[in-house]
C-alpha cells in the first residue's frame, strides 16, 4: 500500500489543471497567509477597500473579482506578485517562440 500511495502521489503532480483548482489553491493560499499575518476577515476588508462578503466567497468558493482580488493582494503585500502574472514570456516549443519574437511589437493580434 505504502508503494501505491507514493505513485498517486506523484500522479497529483501531473494531473491537468482547470480553472476552479487553481481559484480554489489560490485561496486556500490567501486564507494561509491571512491567518499567519494574524488578520481577520474584517480586518482585510478593510485595508483592502472590499466587502467582507467577497472574501468569505473567496475563501470558501475561490470566486473574486480582478479587483478585488489586486485589493487583498496589495492588503497582504504581495503587489508584485500580481503585477507579474504575465510579465514573462512562455512557450513550449521552438515554434511558439519564433511566432512570439514575431509579434513582440505588434499591437492587436489577427485571426490566421
Amino acid at each position: 500500500m505504502k508503494e501505491t500511495d507514493n505513485i498517486l502521489s506523484l500522479l497529483d503532480n501531473y494531473t491537468l489543471d482547470n480553472g476552479e483548482d487553481i481559484a480554489r489553491e489560490v485561496a486556500d493560499n490567501f486564507r494561509k497567509r491571512r491567518i499567519e499575518k494574524n488578520l481577520t476577515r474584517d480586518q482585510v476588508a478593510e485595508m483592502a477597500g472590499v466587502a467582507v462578503s467577497n472574501i468569505v466567497r473567496f475563501e470558501q468558493k475561490g470566486l473574486i473579482s480582478l479587483k478585488n482580488l489586486i485589493g487583498i493582494a496589495m492588503a497582504l503585500g504581495y503587489t508584485s506578485e500580481v503585477r507579474n502574472l504575465f510579465a514573462q514570456q512562455k512557450y513550449s516549443t521552438m515554434e511558439e517562440l519564433t511566432q512570439i519574437r514575431k509579434n513582440q511589437n505588434k499591437k492587436k493580434a489577427h485571426r490566421l
